[in-house]
């Protein structure tokens, strides 16, 4: 059931959407490949050798990554309706 001047299925097709288009932004991340590296890309601390065993091809150490992270985690969604209640988070 659609309200106002939406036709039916719309939030269904609206919800289908965003998470189609997480999907596509999560496959289009690099995946780590390639050896390890023994310092940090970013910090050049050491990164510890079971944290490089643990996890083939990694770059960064925990903090660096952890900091990463939650940079990611402020992006804001999508607001496809465009409607007042929809903007109220």
């Amino acid at each position: 059931m659609a309200g106002g001047w939406a036709r039916d299925g719309a939030v269904s097709e609206q919800i289908e959407a965003t998470i189609s288009d997480e999907l596509e932004r999560m496959k289009a991340r690099k995946t780590l490949v390639g050896e390890s590296l023994t310092h940090c890309a970013e910090c050049e601390e050491e990164i510890p050798e079971a944290r490089r065993k643990a996890i083939p091809g990694v770059k960064l150490c925990i903090d660096c990554m952890q900091e990463r992270d939650g940079a990611q985690k402020m992006r804001g969604g999508i607001n496809r309706r465009g409607s007042k209640d929809s903007q109220l988070k």
